[in-house]
């Protein structure tokens, strides 16, 4: 057998390829960005042409890197962002318009139309586990259909297809129009508002209901078995694609939380906890999403408690981008630990609405607490507590739902660096806070999941021991103290309610 699997990690802001070694350490790596375009107020796109060109290069640096060609690599793993909306025509391989990215708004008429139907919106969240809301796939493939010239005309004649970014890299690397295969796993299935999770296939009332042609949406797979070999034209000539996962779900893989019970919350563009509830789907009574955790070939599928936040790291790089208040987001630490707390001010990120566990897209993001006193140090201290304040809000609805209260928190993604955020982090959820040892987990997630596939690891108790602590935190203020603090949040997002009425566009 060869020597290496290779995973593709394909993200909001970045594409990253990573050749991971049989004891789950990272051998190699390549990384590119790529354009965030953003052509009105809560709209966000990318070039789904872009991300294919930098996952092709991002492939070739990380082999290169490794010395290594396609004839040392076992097997091929793909993570992706997961709700990204991409529509594109099957005979030539062009996309119709610009994918239409997880934080878009775009949609939000088309869930009204629907959610003004009690009937129907409890019918969406029963079935598929997610509220209806313009952070899934589904209403992004209407609002396609409905807006591009010809569309929906085409898409009946199944000249259209649907996928998320990981169908789309799929497609590609199989042939595109020569032979490329369309399908998808179940994980990012779950995130479309059109599978039924007791069935774990598309459901043709819920299509219907969006005005979805069954036609454009790929095959369901498990997240671990086999899809298909790369096409002779790549890099990876003949080397089998044997794992696909949302990128959220390959992080809880590759963090090992294989038990019911078991946690972990990725710090990105946005933050995601998710808890393993086992073989049995929970229904959340406190704002949660009900979704897949990842399914092996032949197995019973594991589901998910998921709380979703829609800015983070992105706040960072609006304080970076749109602000000037820093140069890098690296500089953030440094500056937000020059003060000894935020000042009074409050930050709340609600650029695109709030999500988990509010799920209030008439919000818009607020500073609150300013007086002359505050500085861009205080600032950027509020940005990081946002992003723990968020967090501690998931945990309690995490705690409420599963009735076993989390003992610690695994972490992991781009924001785990910042030592002061995970200090604030332990200090307002009351838990330990653990850091691994290899902290790109998603791509590890996706190596975990193409290599048990291919025999390359044999089971989990053998990917489980590769997880190894890096550092970890613990709570170091008291309970009368987080509670001060939380109830000042709180306050603090009642003044970001209700902000788009009629009055706004």
């Amino acid at each position: 057998m060869s020597d290496f699997i290779l995973a593709i990690d394909q993200g909001t802001t970045s594409t990253r390829a990573v050749v991971v070694d049989r004891a789950g350490e990272i051998r190699a790596s390549g990384q590119l960005e790529h354009r965030q375009h953003l052509p009105r107020a809560g709209w966000v796109e990318h070039d789904p042409v872009e991300i294919w060109d930098r996952t092709r290069e991002v492939v070739a640096r990380a082999l290169a890197r490794a010395d290594l060609t396609h004839l040392d690599i076992a097997a091929v793993g793909i993570s992706n962002q997961r709700e990204t909306t991409i529509v594109w025509d099957r005979r030539t391989g062009r996309p119709v318009h610009p994918a239409i990215v997880w934080q878009d708004v775009r949609t939000q008429g088309i869930v009204e139309e629907l959610t003004a139907d009690d009937d129907v919106r409890a019918t969406f969240t029963h079935r598929t586990g997610l509220p209806l809301a313009t952070y899934f796939a589904g209403p992004k493939i209407r609002w396609v259909l409905d807006h591009v010239d010809g569309a929906r005309a085409a898409a009946e004649r199944g000249e259209l297809l649907f996928g998320t970014v990981d169908t789309w890299l799929l497609w590609n690397l199989t042939g595109g129009p020569d032979g490329g295969v369309h399908l998808t796993d179940v994980t990012n299935a779950s995130r479309t508002l059109l599978m039924n999770l007791e069935t774990l296939d598309w459901d043709p009332e819920l299509a219907a209901a969006l005005g979805v042609p069954l036609a454009m949406l790929p095959e369901i797979r498990p997240s671990s078995g086999a899809f298909e070999a790369a096409h002779r034209a790549t890099l990876l000539e003949g080397v089998p694609v044997t794992g696909v996962l949302g990128d959220q779900h390959a992080a809880t893989f590759g963090q090992a939380c294989f038990a019911p019970g078991e946690a972990k919350n990725t710090y990105g563009t946005g933050n995601f906890m998710l808890l393993n509830t086992g073989t049995t789907p929970v229904r959340s009574q406190h704002g949660l999403l009900t979704t897949l955790a990842y399914q092996r070939a032949g197995e019973a599928p594991v589901f998910a408690l998921e709380g979703s936040i829609a800015v983070t790291g992105s706040l960072v790089q609006w304080l970076r981008d749109n602000l000037g208040l820093i140069d890098s987001a690296s500089q953030i630490e440094a500056l937000a630990t020059s003060v000894p707390d935020a000042g009074g001010a409050v930050v709340v990120p609600a650029f695109s609405g709030l999500f988990a566990p509010h799920w209030r897209p008439d919000a818009r993001g607020a500073i609150v607490g300013l007086t002359r006193y505050v500085t861009k140090a205080h600032l950027a201290r509020a940005a990081l507590e946002a992003t723990a304040f968020q967090t501690r809000e998931v945990l309690d609805a995490m705690n409420a739902d599963s009735g076993v209260p989390l003992v610690e928190l695994r972490v992991d993604g781009g924001m785990v660096v910042n030592d002061l955020l995970m200090q604030t982090q332990a200090d307002l959820l009351g838990v330990p806070v653990v850091r691994p040892r290899v902290t790109e987990t998603s791509a590890l997630g996706a190596a975990y999941a193409a290599g048990l596939a291919v025999g390359y690891w044999s089971n989990l108790e053998e990917l489980a021991t590769n997880w190894q602590a890096d550092r970890r935190w613990e709570p170091q203020i008291d309970a009368e103290e987080r509670e001060r603090r939380y109830r000042r949040w709180r306050k603090a997002v009642t003044r970001t309610l209700d902000w788009i009425d009629e009055d706004e566009e």
